[in-house]
């Protein structure tokens, strides 16, 4: 059984903090406000970052953005190689997202395997007029031609380190860090 051994921190609260409100921003101005804009958090760390995305936002244009969910295990491009009873989380959508700007909102970006899973959930849902990504980290190493429109950090790897997001909703603190498993 290996271990993951922490290399570095990438990212503590307050860096943290600091990005969801810049990405906020950033949403904001590349659609000229909120309107029409649903954020959708990918299970599981997705789900609490696209809500504080969302807080950040309301406090800046004084405007609730409608926050979802979605679940992609049947989506998944591996589902046969995964246990034979995988965990399905609840996919919650309250909003037509026909003709919506869908802000997909996820914690790292790698391969591009989740985000392509994500799309066509999102895409047998409804038609949406936009859908747009937003993740706290991309490392690279994308495996199919898929990019981050809003990302909190850019941080060069290399396929043998892990990049572990800890958020406080989840695990009690808010901290990304780097490392490898030995």
């Amino acid at each position: 059984m290996s271990t993951f051994v922490k290399k570095n921190v990438l990212m503590d609260a307050d860096a943290m903090r600091r990005a969801i409100v810049r990405i906020s921003h950033e949403i904001i101005e590349k659609n000229k406000g909120v309107e029409d804009v649903v954020l959708v958090g990918i299970h599981t760390l997705g789900v609490p970052l696209a809500e504080r995305l969302a807080g950040a936002i309301e406090k800046i244009e004084d405007v609730k953005v409608p926050v979802g969910m979605v679940d992609i295990t049947m989506y998944r491009d591996d589902l046969s190689s995964l246990d034979c009873n995988p965990v399905v989380h609840n996919t919650q959508i309250d909003v037509d997202l026909n003709g919506k700007t869908v802000i997909l909102v996820d914690d790292v970006l790698f391969t591009g395997r989740t985000i392509r899973a994500a799309l066509d959930a999102i895409i047998d849902m409804g038609r949406p007029k936009a859908i747009q990504l937003a993740v706290l980290i991309d490392r690279g190493h994308r495996e199919l031609p898929i990019r981050a429109d809003f990302a909190g950090k850019n941080v060069p790897t290399s396929k043998k380190e892990d990049v572990r997001v800890s958020l406080v909703e989840n695990h009690g603190t808010d901290e990304v860090v780097i490392g490898e498993y030995v």
